[in-house]
This record gives C-alpha cells, sequence and structure tokens, in this order.
C-alpha cells in the first residue's frame, strides 16, 4: 500500500525533481518531434530537460540536505539552477514555473500542505505568463493557467488531491491546445512545452501519493514529415532569423523594463527574467549584434548562445527533419572560462559544475539538440569518456553518428577542436582532431597540501609542483619560477604551440613571465 504525503518537505522536493528529470529524459524525443511552436526547432524536450537538469545539479551540490532546510529553501535552490541553465524559450518560462514555487512556498509556512501547493502553482502561473513578451493561448502557458485554476477551485486542502486536480487539469488542457493554436491543429500535434510541463506535475503526483508516475500519451501522433513543421512563431513575425540567449548579473527591475523594451524593438520572443542576482535573457531577432550590444549596455552578459533557426528547421529538400545540420562538435569542460573559449571555436559545450560528472543523458539530450547527423565528442577528462560513450550509444540507437575522441584534457580538447574542419571528409576530419589530441601534452601547477614522495623528490606542503601529464615533473618555491620551469621541460621535448590558461586564483604575473 503506497503512503500519500501530508506535506511538501525537502526530501519531497529533491525527489520531485530527480523523478521529472528522469521523466523528461524518458520522454525527450518524443516532445521533440511534437515541436512547432514558438519555432519549428524540434528541441522542447531537450531543452526543458536540460533546464531541469541545472536545476537538479544546483541541488546536488548539497547533498546532505544540510544547507537546504526547508522545502522553500530547496525550491529556491532549483529555481536559481533553472534560471542559470535554461535552455531555449520553454527553459526560461519553466524557470519561472520554479521560482513561482520558490517565492510562494517562503511566503507562508503556517499554511496547510495543500493551499501551499496552491499558491506555489498561482504564483508560478503569473511569474511564467510575465516571462513571455506576447503570451498566446494554446501553449504551456496555457497549460500551467489551468493547473493553477484547478488547484484553487479543488475543495480539499490534502496535498495529493490538490496535486491530483493540478496533473488532470493540465492534461485536459494539454489535449485542447491544438484547438488554441493553429500551427498545432494544422502540424496534428499538442503542443511540445505543455507536454513537458504535464510530465512535470505528473512526476509531482507520483512523488505525493507514492504510485508510479502516469504517463499521458497525446491523442494526436507527431508530425509526420518537415511540411507539416513550417509554423508562425510568438509574436507572428517569420523575419526573424535567430535566437539569442544570454546571463547578465546584477541589473534592477527598472534596467531590466528598459532591456525588454530595447530587445522587443529589435525582435519578438523576448524574456529578461532574473532572481535581483542574476538575469536570463531570451530574444528572436535578425541583428545579432544589436541584441548583444544591448545587453552589454546594461551589464556584462556572459553564456551567450546564438542558434539560427533555419539550421535547425532545415528546410533544404531531401534532408531529414531529424537532423539538420551535417556536423558538430560537443565538448565536456568546467569552469566558464573554458567553456567561452570552446564555444568561441564553434563547440556545442555541456558544462560540469565542479567535478561533477555529468548524466549520460544530460550529454545525450545535448547530441540531440546539435540536429546534426555526425557528432564529435570531446570528453576533456578520462574519467567522463566512459559516460560519453554510454550517452553515444543511445544516439547511435537513433539514428545518430557519434564518435568519442578521448581527449584527456581540456588542452587537448582544444587542440582537437582547433584542427576541425566541417569541410574536410568525417573519418578524416576525426582523425585530425584525435591525432592532435594524442600530440598534446598537458601540464599544470599547483600548491602540495601535505608531505609526500613524488618522482622528482619528497615535497612538503606549500611546495609548488608542477606536473606533465598527470606526473610531478619538478617542485620548487613559487608559482613564478614554476611557470617557467615547466614550459621550459614541456618544450624542450618540441612544440610548436604553447597554450597557458590561468586558474581563476591565479596571479596576472604568471602570464607576463611565461
Amino acid at each position: 500500500m503506497t503512503q500519500v504525503l501530508q506535506a511538501l518537505d525537502v526530501a519531497a522536493v529533491r525527489g520531485w525533481a530527480g523523478v521529472a528529470v528522469e521523466a523528461l529524459a524518458a520522454r525527450r524525443q518524443e516532445i521533440d518531434e511534437l515541436n512547432v511552436f514558438p519555432v519549428p526547432d524540434g528541441d522542447t524536450g531537450s531543452n526543458l530537460l536540460a533546464t531541469m537538469r541545472a536545476a537538479v545539479d544546483e541541488l546536488s551540490r548539497d547533498p546532505t540536505g544540510d544547507g537546504v532546510t526547508s522545502a522553500a529553501a530547496a525550491a529556491a535552490v532549483l529555481a536559481r539552477g533553472a534560471l542559470l541553465g535554461a535552455r531555449g524559450n520553454s527553459g526560461v518560462i519553466f524557470s519561472q514555473v520554479l521560482r513561482g514555487i520558490a517565492e510562494a512556498l517562503s511566503e507562508d509556512a503556517e499554511q496547510s500542505p495543500g493551499a501551499a501547493l496552491r499558491a506555489a502553482l498561482r504564483r508560478a502561473d503569473v511569474l511564467a505568463a510575465a516571462a513571455v513578451s506576447d503570451p498566446v493561448a494554446g501553449t504551456m502557458l496555457s497549460v500551467l493557467n489551468s493547473a493553477s485554476d484547478a488547484a484553487s477551485e479543488c475543495d480539499s486542502d490534502m496535498l495529493g488531491d490538490v496535486a491530483a486536480a493540478a496533473a488532470a487539469a493540465a492534461a485536459c488542457a494539454l489535449a485542447d491546445t491544438p484547438r488554441q493554436l493553429a500551427a498545432l491543429a494544422k502540424a496534428g500535434v499538442v503542443d511540445a512545452g505543455g507536454l513537458g510541463l504535464v510530465v512535470v506535475l505528473e512526476a509531482l503526483l507520483a512523488v505525493v501519493t507514492g504510485a508510479p508516475a502516469k504517463l499521458t500519451r497525446p491523442a494526436v501522433s507527431p508530425p509526420r514529415d518537415g511540411q507539416t513543421l513550417r509554423a508562425q512563431r510568438e509574436a507572428g513575425s517569420p523575419e526573424f532569423e535567430y535566437e539569442v540567449m544570454y546571463l547578465l548579473d546584477g541589473l534592477s527591475e527598472p534596467r531590466a523594463a528598459e532591456l525588454r523594451a530595447e530587445l522587443a524593438r529589435l525582435g519578438d520572443s523576448v524574456a529578461v527574467v532574473g532572481d535581483g542576482a542574476v538575469w536570463n535573457v531570451h530574444v528572436h531577432c535578425t541583428d545579432v549584434g544589436a541584441a548583444i550590444e544591448a545587453g552589454v549596455r546594461a551589464g556584462r552578459p556572459h553564456r551567450i548562445t546564438v542558434a539560427r533557426f533555419t539550421d535547425q528547421v532545415g528546410e533544404r529538400a531531401g534532408r531529414s527533419p531529424r537532423f539538420v545540420r551535417p556536423r558538430a562538435v560537443i565538448m565536456i569542460v568546467s569552469g566558464e572560462g573554458a567553456a567561452e573559449l570552446a564555444r568561441g571555436a564553434g563547440a556545442a559545450v555541456v558544462a560540469r559544475p565542479g567535478d561533477r560528472l555529468p548524466g549520460h543523458d544530460e550529454v545525450a539530450a545535448a547530441l540531440a539538440g546539435t540536429r546534426a547527423g555526425h557528432v564529435v565528442v570531446l570528453p576533456n577528462d578520462p574519467s567522463v569518456t566512459a559516460v560519453a560513450e554510454e550517452a553515444a550509444d543511445l544516439a547511435r540507437a537513433a539514428g545518430q553518428q557519434v564518435v568519442v575522441v578521448p581527449a584527456p584534457s581540456i588542452l587537448a580538447g582544444l587542440a582537437a577542436l582547433a584542427v576541425h574542419d566541417p569541410q574536410r571528409r568525417p573519418d578524416d576530419d576525426v582523425v585530425a582532431m584525435a591525432e592532435a589530441a594524442a600530440g598534446t601534452r598537458a601540464g599544470a601547477l599547483t600548491v602540495a597540501e601535505s608531505e609526500g614522495l613524488t618522482w622528482v623528490g619528497r615535497c612538503q606542503p606549500g611546495d609548488v609542483l608542477g606536473l606533465l601529464d598527470g606526473d610531478v615533473v619538478l617542485i620548487c618555491d613559487d608559482l613564478a619560477t614554476g611557470t617557467v620551469r615547466l614550459a621550459d621541460k614541456m618544450l624542450s621535448l618540441g612544440g610548436e604551440l604553447l597554450t597557458a590558461m590561468l586558474g581563476v586564483g591565479a596571479p596576472d604575473v604568471l602570464g607576463e613571465d611565461l
């Protein structure tokens, strides 16, 4: 006999987030194939999964729960993770759903569990609608609104009853989306973002009731060919060719409103949402430079991503609607500096928070999100290679050609990326990238924390250690000396290019000395 939860606590929020990730991963491809609105790019499922995964990653940084002592605190951490990692229009909207839940749970700790969930869904409804420049009926927003209304009208104060009412209403609203939006009716599908939200609400119901998650199946079929995927965009304008996203720190609400207005003059589907500290910016436009410059005037944009819709839709005759690009490269990296280098060189990025290994479903979602027929994955860490291979197997089963080049370090990965040539035959290109990675020697400097015996002698706490391909090759007194000595040792074996990456705490003088 299953036990129904009487209240949302930390364990329940953690459990819901985990089940939601699993459910979205299981149905990612299905949701992707339904997508026609606001842009028929086939990545809504991948974007929702990546956003929810970013939220869970943020929460998993406190695995014991010592720093998260309430459901409201756990929801707030999820909301921040989703905001920082939101992907696409659907991801931005969903980050505000989590933010609304967190805000409502923190406002009144004395309310009944059912009332708390009602308030959470109501606040999520308000913030999600506010995140979109021009809300449209028949979308994820309509599904959320129906769930919120049903929760508000539920007579019971039991958590399970309110969750059941919300999930049932969301499923009914999803079935009604083709009657609200002509683009969906023409393609014969329900709204992809709406289905994603239903999956998440059904995950919540499953955690609350202890029963297996219900599997709502759309009553309509996915589109049969690329012709049905040509739908109007959110603001009804076909002229905007790019999706631009970036993060901004420290905006005031008045300045955020000014940025919204400025971006609205450049394009449509504008969203500028934040938690007061960090803001996520999203716009569909033609002038990419102007959209980024608007962010520069407002602050310092980072994690900038640009996608061209024609690359995603793939309208050229004879091209499979699932794979709209011939080639892509994915790099798995730690640190925003490395991620920016990879993106600047044309790679898609799977970011690793700290030392956490990425999940194979996270890498699989990134593979699907490239919409490329042939993808090279650069894991940049031996411990990540197995995860990358597991994700590659899933992608290969779906018809995608994936090659994992075993780059052992970020420097080897960058070397491989530097010789990548999309005009070469794929097999020849993979060979060139693998040779570049294998031919790269990686050195590092670190400070010893304890006494120990190395290949070059005994080190003491505070000694600077120079490592070459993982082995200690020198011990010295200071970083400046160690930097030059390690570079000399590496180049004594020959080489044509030396690349130096300074760590977060490294003084600028190291680069100058080198």
